[in-house]
């Protein structure tokens, strides 16, 4: 089926007349049907390591829109806990975790071949979503870039700054260092793992590289996708990649060539036109309408999504929004989104 399937042909490099449309985190709280289904769960990490529960939200949001891609329901965090960290959630506020700022936290992990036992559930969860889901829709797996990983494992939770993972970068570079291998071995694994339960596409999601500048955002940003990519690729010759290095600005130029990524996904900080010039030049690009559309929907959302439709039509282009869907977001505007995208030409 993968020759019909919109997204796989976009990332193969076809202009198509309609973009292929997912969202990022299009499972999630602004449904009602999600939020049954995480209440019968118990907790998030439940709901995470519970396969029919997690399939069921995953397939949700096909049910209700018919996106062209499905994306497993999982979280970053999953991979560091299946290293030996601590994980929680506090409601209201996010993840915390147990840190790893010495050596001895570092020792304490766990090989990375030891992290599948922790993460079979994940797997299965594919498994069931590459039985149950339309043959015309595409099943993303995913992971956490490296450095966005080794963020919150440094600092315990997320940061305005990431200012605790970059004092560690300087001060033990070495420690640093070592846990970005690490990580990044795990997430080979990790995504190998759900290509082989099913996975079609696999996307690395890199969300605080924009705070990486100069040489950093070229050795702890590129390069580990990079590796990530290359390792995948031998493996998985058919499989594709997409890259998304968050607020990468100027970052974005050279960073599918320089990965080997086959698709770069853009946050809405870069305007269309400017990323249909100088990034959607060396291949297909995903993004990029501002998920502040998806609250105030309205005249404003259909002249947006027009425009980055526009922008993007003479190149391989699957459209998202430039970072997740927030709880908040009205169901009726993702609608709206999609009709828009899919009636652009007759516009």
């Amino acid at each position: 089926m993968a020759e019909t399937k919109k997204l796989l042909r976009a990332l193969a490099g076809e202009v198509q007349d309609v973009p292929p449309i997912w969202m990022m985190r299009q499972a999630g709280r602004y449904l009602p049907e999600y939020r049954a289904t995480r209440a019968q769960a118990g907790d998030f990490l439940s709901l995470c390591y519970n396969p029919e529960l997690a399939a069921e939200v995953t397939l949700q949001p096909i049910r209700r829109y018919g996106f062209d891609a499905a994306i497993l329901f999982a979280d970053i965090l999953l991979v560091p806990q299946a290293l030996g960290a601590d994980l929680w959630f506090v409601t209201g506020e996010g993840p915390r975790l147990s840190t790893i700022t010495q050596q001895p936290d570092f020792d304490a992990l766990k090989p990375v071949e030891e992290i599948h036992e922790t993460l079979s559930p994940v797997y299965e969860t594919v498994r069931i979503l590459s039985r149950e889901l339309p043959s015309e829709t595409t099943l993303i797996g995913f992971a956490g870039a490296p450095w966005t990983v080794a963020t919150y494992m440094i600092a315990g939770r997320g940061t305005p700054d990431q200012g605790p993972a970059h004092a560690l970068r300087e001060e033990n570079t070495a420690l640093f260092e070592a846990l970005l291998e690490r990580i990044t071995l795990a997430t080979i694994e990790y995504l190998s793992a759900q290509i082989e339960a099913g996975a079609e596409v696999v996307k690395i999601f890199d969300s605080w590289a924009g705070s990486l500048k100069g040489d950093a955002f070229q050795k702890y940003a590129v390069e580990p996708c990079r590796v990530i990519t290359q390792a995948i690729k031998q493996r998985h010759p058919s499989i594709p990649v997409i890259g998304f290095p968050r607020e990468a600005g100027d970052g974005y130029i050279g960073f599918a060539k320089s990965t080997g990524v086959d698709c770069v996904a853009l946050d809405n900080s870069v305007s269309p036109d400017w990323a249909a010039e100088r990034v959607q030049v060396n291949g297909c690009v995903q993004g990029n309408l501002a998920s502040s559309h998806m609250v105030t929907g309205g005249q404003a959302l259909v002249d947006e999504t027009r425009r980055i439709v526009e922008a993007f039509s003479k190149g391989p282009h699957i459209f998202n929004l430039g970072h997740g869907i927030t709880p908040d977001a009205d169901p009726e505007n993702v609608q709206l989104m999609i009709d828009t995208v899919r009636s652009w030409r007759n516009a």
